[in-house]
């Protein structure tokens, strides 16, 4: 899975260099599906029946499953962006939020970014959980104790992570807070989704017209982060990040182990 975590990789940073005011979140999907297929790979969005974009891209107080159109980004938006890619048959999934550069609201921009930084924190508090964990609940209860320890944030029940592999999608379910009982175990040859989502607002999420995309029912800001992270024999390695997830595994005092092949 190191191939498709590495293409998602590409396809993200080529779409996050595009963002900017006036940007049409189309354009940005046909920026993804370029990279992607120039590597080889295929859009693994598009394979989901009913869908046939390459990214998500949800904006201010949608949450998840935004569908690219010819909406073009404002200043001060809060742009969340979700991608994933196919090759060989197995799957890579990654997202995170950014805000769009405003001058002439910098509280506007402050709260979401410090929202979008509160909500990467916590994928990383996950991550690093995952590194020593003996079952899932242990990374939801260190994504919830992270997101507590940044301030006063709704965290969304509705969506979770979730194993990835030969599916975009698998079990086990991967709960950004603590649950009753342990969840599955950890153990070397298990991939996670971990994808925290948190407001500055309530939690309760409806889907829009469009069938796809969730927004807050109170219409509080939303920012979403989310890694592909393969726990192996001598550690783990978070799959969509260039590093490996070195960087941001640091504070934790956590260091990825490269997978050998």
């Amino acid at each position: 899975m190191i191939r498709p975590g590495l293409v998602t990789a590409a396809a993200l940073a080529a779409v996050r260099s595009a963002i900017a005011v006036g940007v049409t979140t189309l354009e940005l999907d046909a920026i993804a599906e370029a990279s992607i297929r120039s590597a080889g790979g295929i859009p693994n969005f598009a394979l989901e029946p009913g869908y046939r974009h390459t990214l998500c891209t949800s904006i201010n107080d949608a949450v998840v499953h935004g569908v690219p159109s010819e909406l073009r980004l404002a200043a001060g938006d809060l742009v969340s962006i979700d991608c994933g890619a196919q090759v060989d048959g197995w799957n890579g999934d990654a997202a995170f939020s950014v805000v769009v550069p405003d001058d002439e609201r910098p509280e506007v921009v402050r709260r979401r970014t410090a929202l979008s930084a509160a909500t990467e924190r916590a994928l990383w508090a996950g991550i690093a959980a995952m590194a020593n964990a003996t079952t899932v609940n242990e990374i939801g209860v260190a994504i919830e104790a992270s997101i507590e320890g940044s301030g006063e944030y709704g965290i969304i029940e509705d969506f979770t992570g979730h194993g990835i592999g030969r599916s975009m999608h698998e079990d086990p379910a991967v709960f950004n807070f603590g649950v009753r009982g342990k969840g599955a175990r950890v153990l070397p040859g298990l991939v996670l989704a971990i994808e925290p989502m948190i407001t500055l607002g309530g939690i309760e999420t409806h889907e829009l017209a469009d069938g796809w995309t969730q927004v807050t029912d109170d219409h509080s800001d939303a920012a979403h982060w989310e890694h592909s992270v393969a726990r192996h024999a001598g550690g783990i390695w978070v799959l969509t990040a260039d590093d490996g997830g070195a960087a941001g595994l640091a504070p934790f005092g956590v260091t990825p182990a490269p997978i050998l092949v």
